[in-house]
């Protein structure tokens, strides 16, 4: 049976209209860390753009940063975050323990749910005065070093962590390890919250010598301050920062937003996603992109939580619980 092909443009506008009419408004909270919004600013339209062609839904996406830890405290309190994008395991792990995820959130995306990573670099004065190359360096007397609170931000524990084994991997002992951290904290004049509260202190306020935050930071610090006022160092040795990322399934479940939330999360791990991560100077998972890019990610020695510390929860309650060996070394100031 033929129709006209005014009646096929007449039913193809009317189908159009149909789709319009149940066309649903959805929205999701994504609970993330500091440094984290420039991507996620960019990020989100692209989703925004491809849940409307596959679903005809209009989606908007709220966003939350702060310190990933306090984030965490805050999902648990009762934020009703859809989605978490953190920058260490253990703070969506306490989501599990609270009962708001399973225990196995890192099998449910590849790469234990890690799209992204980073790593712990330094970031100077132009011209590098203090001639500050290594974890060492930032122990020497008269170094203003500008670091965020391991116990609120993944960004200042994976900084601490990676002075730690920057000891152990090279051989040396627990003790050592403790001697060098704690001289580097004792050169911290303050601790802010968060990553992006570290960098404002350093960037704005002028406040030290070297600032040690996440690679992707220093991208954006330059961009928006000027290239020429500061430089990159980056250490002989560092330490992988997984990025993880989960729904909250206990509040997903409670709005009725468990498959848009999925598909933001699975959406990061496409080509297009790892592009624009690796922009930003993320460290993409995806190997083909990452070579792209090594002009400006490039090929570092590093090491993983794992491969000193065990685990993170081990990190964490050895380290940054309350009365753990970070308290008892910065309790000295």
């Amino acid at each position: 049976m033929k129709f006209p092909i005014k009646r096929l443009a007449l039913l193809g506008i009317v189908v159009m209209l149909s789709n319009a009419a149940f066309a649903a408004d959805v929205s999701i909270l994504n609970a993330s860390y500091d440094v984290s919004r420039e991507f996620y600013k960019k990020y989100n339209p692209t989703f925004v753009k491809y849940w409307k062609q596959k679903t005809g839904d209009n989606v908007t996406i709220n966003q939350s940063h702060g310190g990933s830890s306090k984030q965490a405290r805050a999902v648990v309190d009762g934020l009703e975050a859809d989605v978490v994008t953190m920058n260490q395991s253990i703070d969506v792990d306490i989501l599990a323990q609270k009962q708001l995820i399973p225990v196995n959130w890192a099998e449910r995306l590849p790469n234990g749910s890690a799209p992204f990573s980073s790593t712990s670099i330094f970031l100077v004065r132009h011209g590098n005065p203090k001639g500050i190359r290594s974890w060492a360096d930032l122990a020497k007397p008269g170094i203003s070093v500008i670091i965020a609170n391991p116990k609120t931000s993944g960004n200042g524990r994976y900084a601490y962590l990676a002075a730690w084994g920057s000891v152990i991997k090279q051989g040396g002992k627990a003790v050592q390890a403790r001697e060098l951290v704690g001289k580097i904290f004792a050169n911290v004049p303050v601790l802010e919250t968060g990553g992006r509260g570290a960098t404002t202190t350093f960037v704005q306020r002028e406040i030290g010598d070297v600032l040690v935050t996440f690679e992707n930071e220093v991208g954006l610090i330059k961009q928006e301050y000027g290239a020429d006022k500061f430089d990159l160092v980056y250490p002989p040795l560092s330490i992988v920062a997984e990025l993880p990322v989960s729904i909250v399934d206990k509040v997903v479940d409670k709005r009725g937003t468990r498959k848009v939330a999925e598909a933001y999360l699975q959406q990061l791990y496409t080509p297009a996603a790892q592009e624009l991560a690796a922009q930003f100077e993320l460290r993409p998972y995806d190997a083909v992109i990452a070579k792209k890019h090594l002009a400006t990610l490039p090929a570092l020695k590093l090491f993983t939580v794992s491969e000193v510390f065990g685990n993170a929860q081990q990190a964490q309650t050895e380290h940054f619980k309350d009365g753990g060996v970070f308290d008892q070394l910065y309790s000295r100031k």
